[in-house]
């Protein structure tokens, strides 16, 4: 009987650890959905590379002992290609998916994995939402499966704002926006923060253009000047971003710009040395930090020959294999409740996935265009500029409340 109990407790034993470390070695993909191709190409291409080279990274060690693979998927920035894809990924058996560029894309993908998750139980997929900035997304539109590693719109205009108000020689802003829900956001943010922290500064003037389309910002620039501004908020990315600033530089405006992507592919070059100590960036890294993002930068550089600067896709990778830890498994269910309210180190200290909306809750830095030195050495681009730290932010200062009321599987 002795010997009964023993195996029986000898063979619970042994499941007990099978089921603690099942998914070890296991490989786990990821189908990444975004442009590859189009005005907005060499972008995605930077980004899919990125996702490339921290999989292989982080399948090297993390708590899960999980190897990660990236599938991608070219969606030309349109919402229809993105469903597409969407359905391709989930008939190849991927149930993580990975996206950042655009917003409208986001709707499309947060629409589809709902649905698709409501209508197969046990084949759920999780969205890993790495860029796409819409507040909307962790308030109103609030989804159990989707999780942001990047700070929203409302955070980095927080953190932005903060710094403006202490910038005396800023007295009249041109907001330049793309024309969807995140340009339409970072306006609405920006006009309600400075109304509170500094009335006195005048919005002289507001615009907006279609996404990924304009070619010319010639005539954009020459409505910025006629305003009078000496500063202008621009949440633009991407393409939109490059020829904003290349057509400011080139029209000679002079004033300060206030943006979310400077650091980000083409920027950079089209800056050249022009704006020094006039553009500033908010994002949740820079160039400059320390530790494991320096040797990442300086792989990733050696590798591609081209710069790695979005490390929210290092902020995936940690907290998802942390969770998958956790929940010792990799099934999108288990690992999204895990994920809710996990606190865990990443680069930039530690960070928390608020349980209420899934939204990330971390630093904030803003750094300042000027030339590269001894103790800022990164060039971006290599065009011996850099951006450089100005002001850090801690979680609560940028961080913001949420409307969610999400809905959670059983």
């Amino acid at each position: 009987m002795k010997f009964a109990v023993k195996m029986l407790a000898g063979a619970a034993m042994a499941t007990l650890l099978f089921s603690a470390h099942a998914q070890k070695g296991e490989t786990v993909k990821i189908a990444l959905i975004d442009p590859q191709t189009g005005l907005m190409g060499p972008l995605g291409t930077n980004q899919m590379r990125s996702w490339q080279y921290m999989a292989e990274e982080f399948s090297k060690n993390n708590p899960a002992g999980v190897k990660f693979e990236i599938v991608a998927f070219d969606n030309k920035l349109s919402p229809a290609e993105s469903a597409n894809a969407l359905k391709a990924a989930i008939d190849q058996g991927i149930r993580y998916v990975a996206q950042g560029n655009g917003s409208s894309v986001l709707a499309a993908l947060v629409d589809g994995i709902s649905k698709h998750n409501d209508r197969n139980p046990g084949k759920e997929v999780m969205l890993l939402n790495y860029a796409a900035v819409d507040p909307d997304f962790t308030n109103s539109k609030c989804n159990f499966w989707h999780f942001r590693f990047d700070a929203d719109t409302s955070m980095k205009i927080e953190a932005m704002t903060t710094f403006m108000k202490d910038q005396k020689d800023v007295h009249k802003v041109f907001l330049l926006n793309q024309n969807y829900s995140h340009g339409q956001q970072v306006a609405k943010f920006a006009k309600d923060a400075l109304k509170r922290k500094r009335p006195d500064i005048e919005i002289v003037g507001e615009d907006y253009h279609p996404l990924a389309q304009v070619r010319d910002f010639a005539p954009y620039v020459a409505k910025i000047k006629a305003s009078g501004a000496d500063s202008v908020i621009t949440g633009n990315w991407g393409s939109d971003l490059a020829l904003l600033i290349k057509a400011a530089k080139e029209g000679g405006y002079d004033g300060k710009f206030f943006t979310y992507y400077t650091g980000v592919t083409g920027t950079p070059t089209a800056l050249g040395n022009a704006g020094e100590g006039k553009v500033f960036q908010v994002a949740y890294s820079h160039y400059h930090m320390p530790g494991q993002m320096a040797q990442w930068m300086e792989g990733f550089k050696g590798k591609f020959k081209d710069d790695f600067f979005t490390g929210a896709i290092a902020h995936a990778f940690s907290g998802l294999s942390q969770a998958m830890a956790n929940a010792k498994s990799t099934d999108p269910v288990k690992v999204a409740k895990a994920f809710e309210g996990l606190k865990y180190k990443s680069f930039s200290g530690e960070v928390e996935m608020r349980k209420a909306d899934h939204q990330l809750q971390q630093p904030l830095y803003i750094t300042r265009w000027q030339k590269a030195d001894a103790k800022h050495a990164y060039s971006p681009e290599n065009t011996g500029m850099t951006l450089v730290p100005v002001a850090e932010y801690p979680n609560y200062v940028s961080s913001t409340p949420t409307s969610c009321a999400m809905k959670r599987p059983s």
